[in-house]
């Protein structure tokens, strides 16, 4: 069995990744998506980062970014007619696979099994997995009240400054069997460009990742979320000013704990601002060639550095 490349992925930036290694490597894929976002409404349970991997690897994303594509909010609709508040939105099809995922769990299935489940009936060929089939929640204090992640971004409007993050259920979570086997038999590791604090530290806060990360053979890379030193898309900048790192490759970088973990960054910064190794190339994947070529050029650095 060939040695799989692991993807270390949240949002936007980490599925995208995902989607040009799935160019690069096919079924040897594994994408460790972050949970922390997770969240049960209407019925269903909702996975917004697992589920935008795996649209993106099934060519469904759809181009608003998010969600399948061509869906119909017919349930939404009717749900406002009936006075219900909506304040997240859901696709029909895309509330069908929370309401398959809500019975699979209920039925004793593990989170594992349920995103596979879905992946594997969308025609996925790479695996997504959970970071942590236990329950893990992102909570921010913002104007001195807690929100639940989803509820802060979307219900809230993302309305700062940020003053603090937290993650529930640390003490229950720990990665999955499938997660301990990917990183312990990797060729590779990459850490995608999301947003270091929300969807890539809940992943490293989860107890046993980063010793398994660090007990890897493969050597670790990362590759920034920022490009011509802006944020592409998401609230990256207050939660980095909360959490005191700046908002460059130095900074991404230190969030994941500096050298004691990262092995190599990619960016677009000639001077990235630290002693570790640096890939510098574009890495704005706006489209299916420029993904392929950030995750190639990604792990091709990977490999080199443990050559």
């Amino acid at each position: 069995m060939s040695r799989p490349v692991v993807v270390l992925a949240g949002g936007t930036g980490g599925a995208k990744l995902a989607r040009g290694m799935l160019d690069v490597v096919g079924e040897d894929l594994v994408v460790v998506a972050n949970t922390g976002d997770d969240v049960e409404l209407y019925g269903g349970y909702v996975a917004p980062d697992p589920d935008l991997v795996t649209f993106w690897l099934a060519d469904r994303i759809d181009a608003r970014g998010w969600g399948l594509e061509g869906d119909t909010f017919h349930v939404m609709d009717g749900l406002r007619e009936l006075g219900e508040e909506v304040w997240f939105n859901l696709g029909d099809r895309d509330l069908a696979v929370c309401l398959l995922r809500a019975r699979r769990l209920a039925e004793g299935a593990r989170l594992t099994e349920a995103i596979g489940e879905v992946a594997a009936s969308l025609g996925v060929r790479a695996r997504v997995l959970p970071m942590s089939d236990a329950p893990v929640r992102t909570r921010v204090k913002a104007r001195d009240a807690w929100h639940d992640f989803q509820a802060f971004m979307i219900r809230e409007g993302a309305r700062g400054p940020v003053q603090d993050v937290a993650w529930d259920g640390l003490d229950d979570a720990a990665p999955p069997p499938e997660v301990l086997d990917a990183l312990a038999s990797a060729r590779a590791i990459v850490i995608g460009p999301s947003n270091p604090v929300i969807s890539i530290r809940p992943i490293l806060e989860v107890p046993g990742m980063v010793d398994a990360l660090r007990a890897s053979e493969a050597k670790v890379v990362c590759v920034s979320p920022l490009v011509g030193g802006e944020v592409v898309k998401g609230p990256t900048g207050p939660f980095m000013a909360w959490a005191g790192f700046s908002l460059d490759a130095a900074g991404v970088v230190a969030s994941y704990g500096g050298a004691s973990l990262v092995d190599g960054v990619v960016c677009d910064e000639a001077d990235a601002g630290h002693d570790l190794p640096v890939r510098q190339i574009d890495t704005l994947m706006a489209d299916a060639d420029a993904r392929r070529r950030v995750a190639a050029s990604a792990l091709e650095f990977a490999e080199a550095l443990a050559a």
